[in-house]
């Protein structure tokens, strides 16, 4: 597969133009643009401008209501319920970690769960927005169903990711990663690319290992057996079980809490998607004094930059430097686009009438 650059902020611009023209306000096509182009500054390319073919079939779907507002249905100084009435998931997203934020700053941490929303691109972003304002943030989502439990063949659980970030220097702490071996959008570039799949990252229907891009995308579309293993691969013997375990606290914190949908009901009602998220705002100055926390965090970190190396390895990275040093690159670079990824942006542009802002490859 041949990747070419786009100018990240002629990127920006055309999927500015394309929300809007599924009929979002500026405003909110901004925010939705803001968080799906984070992951392609990130390397994230599974989460980035290839998810937006998803997106727009969602939308036109009906699955998303561009009409769909958040509204808080259950709240204390600590905590919320959001319904999200089938809206667009980063709309939700920014609005349940911001209320989680002040919920912090004020009473010390804040926790708002959310039912009834939709694909929210990646869960590091939200925890971010905490570390913005110098708290710990920790986001998580539940999704379709795709994990396949330890010793199962059907997919019960979701990819069920978990970012937890923390400010500190040079770089913030931000771990943000699925609980699945990998998540979906994977599958999917591997299967844009014609690659087959890796040893131990899914199970076909039958509940044995597949590297068949394609079958297990077919099945997980049909709700199928079959799906992405557990962080930790299948059975017990290298942890598989843990994983499994990861993505039972993210039902728990999610489709439980909120009283919405565990990932086995998700996507399963005509015309709705019903995830569920959670979002958590904490405030460590209230352990001790917050830049004193901080600076040990930072000491902490850079002690273990400045391990031992394995031979033949010259660096050791702590979660969170490899995307805030890859932001750098794609801005002076661009963002690298695969051509299948590009005629779904042609066939996108073409449908929202923003195809005049279409960028062009810059080599």
């Amino acid at each position: 597969m041949i990747y070419r650059h786009l100018d990240f902020y002629e990127l920006q611009a055309f999927c500015v133009k394309v929300f809007q023209g599924y009929g979002f306000n500026e405003e909110e096509s901004r925010l939705i643009t803001d968080v799906l182009l984070e992951a392609d500054l990130s390397g994230i390319e599974s989460h980035g401008i290839q998810r937006l073919t998803r997106y727009d079939y969602e939308i036109r779907s009906g699955f998303v209501k561009i009409d769909g507002k958040p509204e808080t249905v259950f709240e204390s100084p600590i905590s919320a319920v959001i319904d999200g009435h089938d809206g667009m998931g980063q709309i939700i997203g920014v609005q349940a970690m911001d209320l989680a934020i002040q919920k912090a700053k004020t009473a010390g941490i804040g926790i708002v769960t959310v039912r009834d929303s939709n694909h929210y691109g990646i869960a590091g972003y939200y925890a971010n927005m905490a570390v913005k304002e110098h708290l710990i943030g920790i986001c998580m989502t539940n999704s379709e169903s795709i994990m396949v439990p330890t010793f199962g063949k059907e997919p019960v659980l979701g990819t069920n990711p978990i970012a937890f970030a923390m400010y500190a220097e040079p770089v913030p702490f931000c771990f943000d990663a699925a609980t699945t071996v990998v998540p979906r959008g994977k599958l999917e570039v591997y299967a844009k690319r014609g690659n087959g799949l890796p040893d131990g990252w899914a199970l076909d229907e039958t509940g044995h290992p597949s590297s068949d891009s394609d079958r297990v995308l077919h099945n997980i579309i049909s709700k199928s057996c079959g799906g992405i293993l557990p962080l930790g691969g299948a059975g017990e013997q290298t942890g598989g079980y843990k994983g499994y375990g990861f993505g039972m606290i993210c039902e728990i914190m999610t489709g439980i809490l909120s009283h919405g949908c565990t990932s086995n009901h998700v996507n399963r009602t005509p015309g709705r998607v019903s995830t569920s998220q959670c979002f958590i705002a904490l405030d460590y100055g209230k352990f001790g004094d917050k830049a004193e926390t901080e600076a040990r965090l930072s000491a902490f970190m850079d002690e273990i930059r400045n391990s031992a190396k394995a031979d033949g390895e010259k660096r050791i990275y702590v979660h969170g430097e490899k995307e805030f040093e890859h932001h750098a690159q794609v801005l002076k670079d661009g963002v690298p686009v695969n051509e299948k990824t590009y005629d779904e942006m042609i066939r996108i542009g073409e449908y929202t009438k923003a195809s005049d802002l279409l960028p062009n490859f810059i080599d």
